[in-house]
Parts: structure tokens; C-alpha cells; sequence
């Protein structure tokens, strides 16, 4: 049997350690880390992101503070609003909730958030930084996932490390890090890879982040290997009170009892996302004071 990797308890772990160092902040008679989140328009998927955010700053015990905009504001005001918080000494991190609208650039507006700021670690800078001997504040996904592979002890050096998948968000931050701090040698695939089976099939370490359900069956995955899945899509099921339910890229039933560890979908990777924000939200702060 596969050992399945608890995203979800190990957020719960991060959660309970954060707010200890919360605590303890505040009987030194330190102020708290406070995180501003941005929001533009009425997209549901977006505020439920948001809400799940804010309820993890309250549970922790950090200041928050969200800022609600109409899908109408230009992009300079929208810039404005950023360069105010890239100003404000009392907030330590700050992100703007993507998707935005149409009319306004989503790599624009990321380039004016303070790389010190950017809990998100999305700016080219925090990208960049990646490769250094002292990142800064790195992507939340992939920070994620490699606290995941830290915890659970997962061995990466040397290993052979397939990333499927090379958006800026997941895929191509991943990739570097493992190279970087798991010492890994590291293939990345993508849209136009020929024969994807032939390099996820030698992969030791395999990670998924594509958003395209079902792409990985058993016969593309090593025996014994790791397996990452990142993609979390809805996909229509009667069954469901929803109506829908979320699939990862991985077929799970099927792969998981080949290998070593798997992440399931819910509850695997997704947790570790706003875990990692936090935990950026708090360097952020420490380096602030």
C-alpha cells in the first residue's frame, strides 16, 4: 500500500506552529504579521480563494486586511492602491487574488508589488531568486510541495525528478527548486512533449501540473515511484450534492497502489498553498522588523 501524503494535516502541523510564534509575538509585546489581500470583481471561484485565506490569517492570528474593487477599476488605480501598500510599514505581505479582468495586465500589476512584499512570490525577482544561495519569498505552490517532501522525508537527491507541466506558477518554480534545494536531476514536459510516457515512466519523483484529468495512468508511472499530483479540476458528477467534484491529473485508483507515496485530490497539495502563503507572510514580517 502506498503512504499517502496528508496535505491537509501537514497545513494543520504548519497552522499550530505558526500561531505558537503568534503567540509568543504578542506576550514580548510585538505587533502581529498582517497580510492585505486585493480582489477585483465578483468572481465566486476568487472569493471563496480569499475566504479560505482570511480564515487561515484568523486562525493563525494575524491582521488582515481585504480590499474589494469593481471589475471597473482601471489599472492605474488599481497600481495606485499598490503602491499604497507597497508603502504601509504595518502590512507585511500583500497579494492581488487572480484572475483579474480583461483590460488590466495580470503580469503588469504583479511587477508593481514590492518583491519584499510579494507573499505570492510571484514577481520576477522572488522568481529569480530561486537559484540563489538566499531565496526570497518563493511561489506557494511549489514551496508547498517541498514542504511536503521535507516532512514526509522524501529523499531527492540524486533522484530522477519529472515535472509535467511549466506554468510560472507550478511547473517551472518547482522544477528550479528541485534542482536548486533537492539536488535532483529534473525533466520538465509540457504541451509539446513527444511521447510524455517515455519520460514519466523513468521518473523517481513524478509531479503532475497540467489541470488536465486523467492524463496519468498506471502504465506511465515507475514502480515504487513518488507521485505529485498539483492538478485540481471540476469535473461534472450527478452523485455529487454539488453536481461536480474535484480530479487531479493522476488516475488515482489505479496509480496509487504502484507507488511509493501519492498526494490525493482534495487534500494534498491544495492545503499546503495557503499554509506556504502564510508561512511567506511571516518571513515577510520577520524581515520587515
Amino acid at each position: 500500500m502506498p503512504n499517502i501524503i496528508d496535505g491537509r494535516q501537514i497545513s494543520k502541523d504548519i497552522k499550530s506552529e505558526i500561531a505558537a510564534k503568534v503567540q509568543q509575538l504578542k506576550a514580548d509585546g510585538h505587533r502581529v504579521p498582517h497580510l492585505a489581500i486585493i480582489i477585483v470583481g465578483d468572481d465566486g471561484a476568487s472569493h471563496t480563494y480569499v475566504n479560505g485565506k482570511i480564515n487561515a490569517c484568523k486562525a493563525v492570528g494575524f491582521d488582515f486586511t481585504l480590499m474589494h474593487f469593481a471589475s471597473t477599476i482601471s489599472e492605474q488605480k488599481l497600481i495606485k492602491h499598490i503602491q499604497q501598500m507597497n508603502e504601509d510599514s504595518d502590512i507585511d505581505g500583500f497579494i492581488v487574488q487572480i484572475p483579474l479582468p480583461e483590460h488590466i495586465s495580470v503580469e503588469h500589476i504583479t511587477e508593481q508589488i514590492a518583491p519584499e512584499k510579494d507573499v505570492d512570490g510571484f514577481t520576477n525577482q522572488n522568481f529569480g531568486s530561486i537559484v540563489s544561495d538566499n531565496p526570497l519569498l518563493l511561489p506557494a505552490t511549489p514551496f508547498g510541495i517541498m514542504e511536503l517532501i521535507r516532512r514526509y522525508e522524501i529523499s531527492t537527491t540524486g533522484k530522477n525528478c519529472v515535472v509535467v507541466g511549466a506554468s510560472r506558477i507550478a511547473g517551472a518554480p518547482l522544477s528550479l527548486m528541485m534542482l536548486q534545494e533537492g539536488q535532483a536531476t529534473v525533466t520538465v514536459c509540457h504541451k509539446a512533449t513527444v511521447d510524455l510516457k517515455s519520460h514519466t515512466k523513468e521518473a523517481d519523483i513524478l509531479v503532475v501540473a497540467v489541470g488536465k484529468p486523467g492524463l496519468i495512468t498506471k502504465d506511465m508511472v515507475k514502480e515504487g515511484a513518488v507521485v505529485i499530483d498539483v492538478g485540481t479540476t471540476r469535473v461534472e458528477d450527478s452523485s455529487k450534492k454539488s453536481g461536480f467534484r474535484l480530479s487531479g491529473d493522476v488516475v488515482y485508483e489505479e496509480v496509487a497502489p504502484i507507488t511509493s507515496y501519492i498526494t490525493p485530490v482534495p487534500g494534498g497539495v491544495g492545503p499546503m498553498t495557503i499554509a506556504s502563503l502564510l508561512l511567506n507572510t511571516l518571513k515577510a514580517y520577520e524581515r520587515n522588523r
